[in-house]
């Protein structure tokens, strides 16, 4: 494996930090990895200097949270390369701020149930951008709840089917307008793990709509969805990316750097992307142009 294109730090619900993914990369073989945190681009410039430092590419991205309301369900885009981050600041922001609401509700709630604090939470939560579920747990954990992030205490409280859940949603902009801005900021938008949340529909609803990729090769993709995806992207040429979604500790099973991921063609498509887009773009000009004349 080439490269592994959606990996989570500290910054947002991993456990390691730019610097550990980046030596645990190197090696592990792996030449190239994304660095995709949640609603927060706050690690591209140093995972860029770290890559360079250990000789491992770190392809700047953000996995960016969307609901898709007409099926009241959840959906992320994952954005690569984009060419002026600054434009998807306040996306993440508003993104990072309605987590942020969902997240003390949940935590307030768990509270009730358990005798853990707001502030052990947030230590747990230390550097991570945001609070998430794995942080409640990470507290409930060394309160000694449990003894795993996952598990019975796991489904009880963030399950849809638990009676004593205590998930608040949170409400994230349309995929449609996350795609718009991911172009404005001249990046490249690929719909991930559409497995996991169960988005083929939207899939083919997005695709009109200037969708660029689809993340076909994930832990949460079956080899049946693999096959399917690889077919939809052939159909209407889009990307074909992949990667592990590795969050170290809190992976929810066994997985390591490289498990899942792209080889070197198609990470090869991926980087020359915009620049092909460009060239059709020109031609496309110079048709018209040659036309009205």
């Amino acid at each position: 494996m080439t490269a592994d294109l959606h990996c989570h730090t500290r910054l947002s619900d991993g456990t390691l930090g730019i610097d550990d993914i980046v030596i645990l990369a190197k090696k592990s073989g792996i030449s190239t990895i994304a660095i995709t945190d949640h609603d927060s681009l706050a690690g591209t410039v140093r995972g860029k200097i770290i890559g360079e430092r250990y000789g491992v590419t770190v392809i700047p991205g953000v996995e960016i949270s969307a609901t898709d309301s007409k099926r009241g369900t959840k959906a992320h885009i994952l954005c690569y390369l984009p060419e002026k981050p600054d434009r998807l600041e306040g996306l993440c922001r508003r993104n990072s701020q309605a987590r942020k609401r969902a997240s003390q509700f949940m935590l307030l709630k768990t509270a009730q149930k358990y005798p853990i604090t707001p502030e052990f939470v947030i230590k747990c939560a230390s550097g991570s951008t945001n609070i998430f579920k794995q942080h409640i747990m990470q507290a409930l954990l060394e309160s000694g709840y449990t003894t795993t992030i996952y598990g019975e205490l796991y489904d009880r409280l963030f399950s849809k089917d638990s009676p004593d859940n205590v998930l608040t949603p949170a409400t994230y902009p349309e995929p449609a307008q996350i795609i718009n801005d991911i172009h404005e900021a001249g990046g490249i938008a690929v719909l991930a793990h559409p497995g996991f949340y169960d988005n083929f529909e939207l899939l083919e609803e997005l695709i009109p709509l200037g969708l660029d990729g689809v993340e076909v090769w994930h832990p949460e993709n079956t080899p049946e969805q693999q096959k399917r995806l690889i077919e939809i992207a052939k159909k209407h040429k889009l990307l074909v990316t992949g990667g592990t979604d590795f969050h170290g500790a809190y992976n929810a099973k066994p997985i390591r750097i490289g498990d899942y991921g792209v080889e070197q063609d198609m990470l090869d498509a991926l980087i020359s992307y915009k620049a092909k887009l460009r060239r059709q773009q020109k031609r496309l000009a110079a048709q018209q142009e040659a036309a009205v004349k």
